[in-house]
């Protein structure tokens, strides 16, 4: 009977829902992406996606010495984003370090699911451009890709768009959209991206602030700042948003839940945030693209954001100034 007056900590509202469900949906959402990848970059693209996902299902079940692999899904989704953002003709050493990398650093040292600050993925990519940029950035484009179906499309033997202007103007924004371009695995079909994120959106996994305010805020400062080199200054703006990393690290992995804020406001904050760094390292900084390190960045500052944004306690008292 005295029980019955216990209140447990929250949450007190309970769903359906599961991580696993949750990470279920999120593969669900990257498969018209992985499909693409393989349609555009050939076997090499499944190879290195599918030493990625082993990889990390391994490494954490070693960890947690557990042995069901697929657990709760999350490892899965880390090695397949981690595999995302990778050339397509990856090594497979540097895969399996990025992608144990991904778990261990970015994920496990703190915690487990649930408990880590930065985007794991993220914390891979970062790791292997530090120490390997060569291999993962650069003349590694030029390099030819197979093609699915042993067609050669040149679009994809030549530089990332992002490496220069002339490189930029080489490529339509029709070609960006589908995918008909150089890059990494997962930033290449601004289409199969979409598909992605309106399926997260549907399910509830995702707010639309944090994809709008990063893609709007590259968007407003490519039209701005962008020079206007691609026809005029808002095809520019769009040409940002369709090129590299924008679209997969907006809708995929801005919106991590562990690692973005729960405010709504704050959501929007960081979103904006997101974008603003990627544009200030595109624009002025000495590498080509920025999505990496503004997302790991905003990642750091994410409790700030949401101690900022938390709404006022219900019967609260505002604190005298």
């Amino acid at each position: 009977m005295d029980n019955k007056m216990i209140v447990s900590s929250s949450p007190h509202i309970r769903a359906i829902e599961s991580v696993q469900s949750v990470m279920t949906d999120v593969l669900i959402a990257l498969f018209p992406v992985a499909l693409m990848a393989v349609l555009l970059f050939g076997y090499q693209a499944l190879l290195t996606m599918a030493i990625s996902v082993a990889t990390a299902m391994l490494v954490e079940a070693l960890w947690l010495r557990k042995r069901d692999f697929f657990s709760d899904g999350s490892a899965a989704v880390t090695g397949l984003l981690f595999a995302m953002v990778l050339p397509p003709a990856s090594p497979w050493w540097l895969v399996i370090v990025g992608s144990a990398a991904s778990i261990i650093i970015g994920k496990q040292v703190f915690g487990g699911i649930g408990y880590n600050i930065f985007n794991p993925a993220l914390v891979g990519r970062a790791i292997v451009v530090i120490s390997w940029g060569g291999q993962v950035a650069g003349n590694v484009w030029s390099q030819p890709q197979p093609f699915a179906f042993g067609a050669d499309i040149s679009a994809v033997t030549v530089a990332t768009p992002l490496a220069s202007q002339a490189e930029a103007l080489e490529v339509n924004l029709t070609q960006l959209l589908i995918g008909n371009v150089a890059g990494s695995l997962g930033e290449t079909s601004a289409l199969a991206l979409l598909i992605g994120g309106i399926w997260l959106y549907y399910k509830g996994h995702i707010d639309w602030r944090i994809p709008g305010g990063f893609i709007g805020s590259v968007l407003i400062m490519g039209i701005i700042f962008g020079g206007g080199f691609y026809d005029n200054h808002l095809m520019t703006g769009l040409f940002h948003i369709l090129a590299g990393g924008v679209m997969l690290g907006a809708i995929f992995m801005a919106t991590d839940l562990v690692t973005s804020p729960i405010t709504p406001k704050g959501k929007l904050i960081f979103g904006i945030g997101c974008g603003l760094i990627t544009m200030l390292i595109r624009i002025w900084g000495i590498l080509p693209e920025g999505v990496t390190f503004a997302i790991l960045l905003m990642n750091a500052i994410t409790p700030i954001i949401d101690n900022f944004t938390v709404p006022q306690q219900f019967g609260g008292v505002k604190k005298s100034a």
